[in-house]
């Protein structure tokens, strides 16, 4: 893989990840577009569901630019759509452009449409190149499969990915001092509220809304404009109070699940890609009995006052490795 692939690559993966959090149903995508020489012309990436897909929207961008004669590669985190959903396909926008060669991040995690898009461009001529085949492609590769986890896990699964993330002092309790909401730094409330940025859903459970009163807002990074998430709370409406659940619904869209053993077929019968689980002990233990996690962030502290991160996860890739935080994340 040249270079200039690479790094056209690792802009894609960038600019798909500030609308993480924004784009379902659909998935986050990042497309570059270089010249003959390799030289970046145009980056974008999807933004919404029903608004222009990242392929399509690069090349709508570089005519506006003046710049879409001199395209001839296109970078790709995913495979390019050859079906009709909101829009129309983006290998017909390809085909219909000068692009001579995509290369492909991921192959559709959907197994009804899964190599049509890439065996589309190569049959009209187009040069296909994966990622995964480079002998250098293969940490981008998982880039690109960390940006795309919990599409796949819907499109396999039929949930969302569903990250856990708890909080513990040097004693491993999860309660804070007396009249303190949270006992973690600054910094890790940034990169707890960046991951509720990203997220699609929260689960918690009742225990939390009567112990905390939490509001589950993203306050400490800017959210996505008219962000409206899901909310389900483990329990029954009954035992929440009522000035809470009607702050709650004017933000978010909440469901109760009384009994947490119907909670896989409540979450498969929302649209969101990504859920944060926010909760207690009892929620949490529920959650590992059931193996309904898919990882888990722990952030520790010690007698210090300095905070560890590490995460467990059930899978080779997981979405976390995408906030600049992973760096300080031990794997367990």
């Amino acid at each position: 893989m040249p270079n200039c692939v690479a790094q056209a690559f690792e802009v894609a993966v960038a600019e798909a990840w500030r609308f993480v959090g924004q784009t379902a149903p659909n998935p986050a995508v990042g497309c570059t577009l270089l010249d003959e020489a390799g030289e970046v012309l145009i980056v974008a990436a999807h933004h919404r569901a029903g608004q222009l897909h990242a392929e399509r929207l690069a090349l709508e961008q570089a005519k506006r630019a003046g710049v879409f004669d001199r395209v001839h590669t296109a970078v790709v985190t995913l495979e390019p759509c050859n079906h009709t959903g909101r829009t129309r396909p983006c290998t017909e926008a390809l085909l219909e452009s000068p692009v001579q060669t995509v290369w492909i991040g991921c192959p559709d995690p959907n197994p009804h449409v899964a190599g049509g898009g890439a065996a589309a461009l190569a049959k009209a001529g187009v040069s296909v190149h994966w990622l995964a085949e480079s002998p250098n492609g293969a940490d981008l590769a998982a880039r690109c499969r960390a940006l795309l986890a919990p599409f796949a896990m819907r499109m396999t699964q039929g949930r969302p990915w569903i990250t856990v993330k708890q909080a513990l002092d040097q004693h491993g309790s999860m309660v804070p001092p007396a009249g303190q909401t949270t006992f973690t730094t600054p910094e890790s409330l940034r990169f707890a509220h960046a991951l509720r940025r990203a997220t699609d859903l929260v689960i918690t459970g009742t225990g939390t809304v009567v112990a905390d009163n939490p509001s589950f807002t993203v306050r400490h990074v800017q959210d996505h404009a008219d962000r409206r998430r899901d909310l389900v709370v483990c329990g029954h409406s009954a035992h929440v109070p009522t000035h809470w659940l009607e702050q709650a619904r004017t933000r978010f869209d909440v469901q109760f699940c009384p009994d947490i053993q119907k909670l896989p077929a409540l979450l498969a019968e929302t649209s969101s890609l990504w859920a944060m689980v926010e909760a207690g002990p009892t929620v949490l233990a529920a959650l590992r009995e059931q193996n309904l996690w898919d990882d888990w962030l722990t952030i520790r502290q010690d007698a210090q006052g300095a905070d560890h991160f590490s995460v467990t996860t059930r899978h080779a890739t997981t979405p976390l490795a995408l906030f600049p935080e992973w760096a300080r994340c031990a794997e367990e």
